[in-house]
């Protein structure tokens, strides 16, 4: 669906998370950053992917990388799937969906014979000087971490 691939620079979004705080590519130079984009919070296969990246996250800091989690869910949503379980990392309410259009994740989807527009589960590992180092566009919700970890 994206048309962003290995080697290309990160675009340089711009987003507030559940608690109204900024983040973009700029606050994450010299950090490697995964940006994962889920469809919708809360929901059966998001929820597995991201209990997946919480029950992995020291592996990921080990290693040195940030997560961003990115959906067009409102501030609350987000901060009720933070809540709820129990999430260490921010989660953007991209409502305005400004940087799930900038990475190219939304476009047409079907679902249960329904064809509709949403978020392409789709996650981008970013490195140190904000060049794209992976596309993982099949997500595999359960062991996500390993998808990325392992690459």
């Amino acid at each position: 669906m994206t048309t962003l691939k290995v080697g290309d620079k990160a675009p340089d979004f711009k987003g507030l998370d559940q608690d109204g705080n900024e983040h973009s590519l700029v606050l994450y130079k010299g950090k490697k950053l995964v940006v994962f984009f889920y469809p919708k919070a809360s929901t059966p296969g998001c929820t597995v992917e991201a209990c997946d990246l919480r029950d992995n996250y020291e592996r990921f800091k080990a290693k040195g990388y940030e997560l961003l989690g990115v959906s067009a869910d409102s501030a609350k949503r987000q901060a009720n799937f933070i809540a709820k379980n129990n999430l260490p990392f921010p989660l953007l309410a991209d409502e305005d969906k400004s940087v799930i259009m900038a990475f190219g994740v939304w476009g047409p989807k079907k679902f249960m014979g329904k064809e509709f527009d949403g978020i392409h589960r789709t996650t981008f590992v970013i490195n140190e000087e904000g060049i794209i180092d992976a596309v993982i566009e099949k997500v595999k919700t359960k062991e996500h971490s390993k998808q990325i970890l392992d690459e």
